[in-house]
């Protein structure tokens, strides 16, 4: 089938190349004209384990081509999808400008009845603000051409985005005709060969489906770590409490990691955006309120467990003090930093006068786009260059490479020996018995108890 893909970001760029690598034929459409030229000799720009080899061979094959014509990619897709972003407004809803940007486009260039699918996350009710923009710019030039709005809310998680498209759990489609909803399953035939996903509803619910998804993940992360700060009260172990309750079924091991906090594209701008619209719509999300709130005091809760350690009444805590920080992207395989938690650290380690050298194998380039270049901050070539005239070691983010350090080597190369864990990696007793301070979420000497 003939596809137009309007964005080449993270959903755009990784569903056109899986779709292009089951034989369809897709055209990716950016308004960044470098961006384009880039992905056209090959240069990817996001780093997704998979994606680069994917986008060389198909692009070479002519499955899959990248363009700023949006009239030609509009003239050539049987199915066009709009995958832009829908950044967070001022009020935390959803920015639906750039959707409706494109919807206006299509109505503007269209020629032949077509299926429009909204592959962003958006919220309850955008596929009518589409079918209404396209209406309108139709009705502009005079033109009445049948077409479809259907719902395909992706599933895609960033350092498993190739694998989540290639072998789906699950198809969301939305759509109101059943002809739309035929040309999506014949579109996604060749992901659905060894047992239906695909998952069939009205538009509205298939919005909320997305929403409801990652809301629900997002509360699984606040809830642990909600536990994780009465059982540093209590003094109880977290993990212990972990293995506890994730052999209930009824509960399972999915997303029950404490941590310094979820960051990321998704979960804290859907969970923001979620309850503006039950806002809007007069309800008050008392829940999604709170996982908002809990998952911003976590992201605090690295420096307070490093504050405590240092505060011991004669000095002036962190301040002269040089801290090794393993991992700046908000999770492993990415290089992405929105909202990520190693954000917050750095800032509060700079206000409170310390140094940091840091090291993160996919996300340096990111992270000095960001924060620029200081005297307070180094970036380092490998992890155990982050350790050299280090205080102390806070590792923020699971990369594996991280999962099985050399205890010795740490306690040698510290001054303090003392590490703060944000994701759990090591084993109290094993750390501590190699001479090191450990204080992770809900483990260790972070247990007041």
């Amino acid at each position: 089938m003939r596809v137009a893909i309007f964005g080449t970001g993270y959903v755009g760029l990784v569903t056109g190349t899986c779709l292009a690598d089951v034989g369809h034929q897709v055209v990716c459409v950016d308004i960044d004209q470098a961006k384009v030229d880039g992905l056209n000799r090959g240069v990817i720009p996001i780093y997704e384990p998979g994606l680069e080899p994917m986008v060389k061979a198909n692009h070479a094959a002519s499955r899959l081509t990248f363009t700023t014509d949006a009239a030609t990619a509009i003239a050539h897709g049987q199915v066009i999808f709009i995958a832009v972003g829908t950044p967070p407004d001022e009020d935390g809803s959803a920015d639906l400008q750039y959707v409706l940007a494109v919807a206006e486009t299509i109505g503007r260039h269209m020629a032949v009845p077509t299926v429009v699918v909204n592959k962003s996350t958006v919220p309850v009710g955008t596929a009518d603000k589409v079918r209404a923009t396209i209406a309108a710019a139709l009705a502009a030039r005079g033109q009445e051409i049948a077409f479809d709005v259907v719902s395909n809310p992706e599933f895609l998680k960033e350092g498993d985005a190739v694998a989540d498209c290639m072998r789906p759990d699950r198809i969301v489609v939305g759509a109101a005709n059943p002809d739309a909803v035929a040309l999506m399953r014949r579109l996604y035939a060749p992901f659905n060969r060894n047992h239906d996903r695909v998952v069939e509803m009205d538009v509205r619910s298939a919005e909320l489906t997305k929403y409801a998804a990652n809301a629900m993940l997002a509360t699984k992360i606040s809830f642990m770590n909600e536990i994780a700060n009465i059982a540093e009260k209590v003094g109880a172990d977290i993990e212990q409490v972990r293995q506890g309750i994730g052999s209930d079924p009824r509960i399972g091991w999915h997303f029950i990691y404490p941590g310094a906090g979820y960051g990321g594209s998704c979960f804290p701008k859907d969970v923001q955006a979620l309850a503006r619209t039950a806002q809007q719509h007069g309800h008050e999300p008392k829940l999604l309120n709170a996982v908002e709130a809990v998952n911003d005091a976590q992201k605090g809760h690295l420096y307070t467990l490093i504050q405590r350690h240092y505060d011991r009444g004669e000095d002036e805590g962190v301040r002269g003090r040089t801290f090794a920080v393993w991992g700046l992207a908000f999770k492993p395989n990415t290089d992405d930093m929105r909202e990520a938690s190693s954000r917050r650290l750095l800032a509060q380690l700079w206000e409170g006068g310390a140094t940091v050298r840091a090291y993160d194998p996919e996300a340096t380039d990111e992270a000095r786009r960001i924060f620029g270049e200081r005297d307070d901050l180094v970036f380092c070539e490998n992890a155990y260059d982050a350790l050299d005239g280090a205080d102390a070691l806070v590792v923020v983010t699971e990369w594996k490479q991280f999962r099985s350090p050399d205890f010795t080597r740490l306690r040698d190369t510290l001054k303090d020996a003392v590490v703060f864990d944000g994701r759990n990696l090591y084993d109290p007793q094993e750390i501590e018995a190699a001479g090191l301070a450990y204080y992770g979420i809900g483990r260790g000497r972070s247990l007041h108890a």
